[in-house]
C-alpha cells in the first residue's frame, strides 16, 4: 500500500510520526519558555486533513498531562500543536510544565478515528477501543491504552470513566448514558529512564 493511501485511511508512517512528535516537543519547549510556537510542517497532505488528537505527557513514568479533542476541529499538525500546549499548560490536574521539565517529558500522540455510538457495552474491546460516556452536559473519555495500563476489565473501566471522568454515578453506563467508541493510532518518543530511576 502506498504511504499516501495509508495516510488517507488514518495510518501515519514512521516519518510522519517522528515529525509530529518533534512538533509536539518543540511546541511545548517554545511555549513554556517564550509563549511562541514553531511553524507547522508544510507540503504533506496528511498533515492538512482535519483529525481529532490527544497529546499525553509522562515524566519519570508518571502522568504529567493529557488533553485533546474527540472531534476533528483542526488540520492534524495544527491539532497536535494545540493539544501539546494544552496538555503542558491547561490540564487542571497538574501545574503547568516548566522549562526545566521539557527534556524529561515522554510525549505520546493519539490520532483518533471518528467516534461511533454503540448500543451495548458488549461492543467494547478493551485495549482496542477508546470510550466516551455522556449524559446531559457531562462526559468523560478514556483512550484505548488506559484500561490495559490500569489492569481494568471493561466494567471496571466504565465505572471509573463515569465516576471519575464524567462526574456521573458510577453505574450510569448501565442506565442509559450514551456510549461512543473509537480507535487510535498511538506513537510516542518514550525514552529510556536514566540509571537509578
Amino acid at each position: 500500500m502506498m504511504a499516501d493511501q495509508s495516510a488517507a485511511q488514518g495510518e501515519l508512517n514512521e516519518s510522519r510520526q517522528q515529525t509530529l512528535l518533534r512538533l509536539a516537543r518543540d511546541t511545548i519547549r517554545q511555549w513554556v519558555t517564550s509563549q511562541s510556537v514553531p511553524e507547522l510542517p508544510a507540503g504533506d497532505p496528511a498533515f492538512e486533513e482535519p483529525r481529532a488528537v490527544f497529546v499525553t505527557l509522562h515524566r519519570h513514568g508518571q502522568l504529567r498531562g493529557c488533553i485533546g479533542t474527540l472531534e476533528p476541529r483542526e488540520p492534524l499538525a495544527a491539532a497536535v500543536r494545540s493539544s501539546a500546549i494544552s496538555a503542558a499548560t491547561a490540564d487542571p490536574r497538574f501545574p503547568a510544565v516548566t522549562p526545566d521539565e521539557v527534556d524529561d517529558l515522554e510525549i505520546e500522540v493519539s490520532v483518533l478515528s471518528p467516534p461511533r455510538r454503540i448500543d451495548s457495552p458488549d461492543e467494547i474491546v478493551v485495549g482496542t477501543h477508546g470510550v466516551m460516556v455522556a449524559e446531559g452536559m457531562r462526559r468523560g473519555v478514556f483512550l484505548p491504552q488506559v484500561a490495559p495500563e490500569q489492569g481494568w476489565d471493561r466494567d471496571t473501566m466504565l465505572d471509573f470513566l463515569c465516576a471519575h471522568k464524567a462526574g456521573l454515578p458510577r453505574d450510569a453506563w448501565r442506565h442509559g448514558a450514551e456510549m461512543h467508541i473509537f480507535t487510535t493510532q498511538v506513537f510516542s518518543d518514550r525514552r529510556a529512564a536514566p540509571a537509578g530511576e
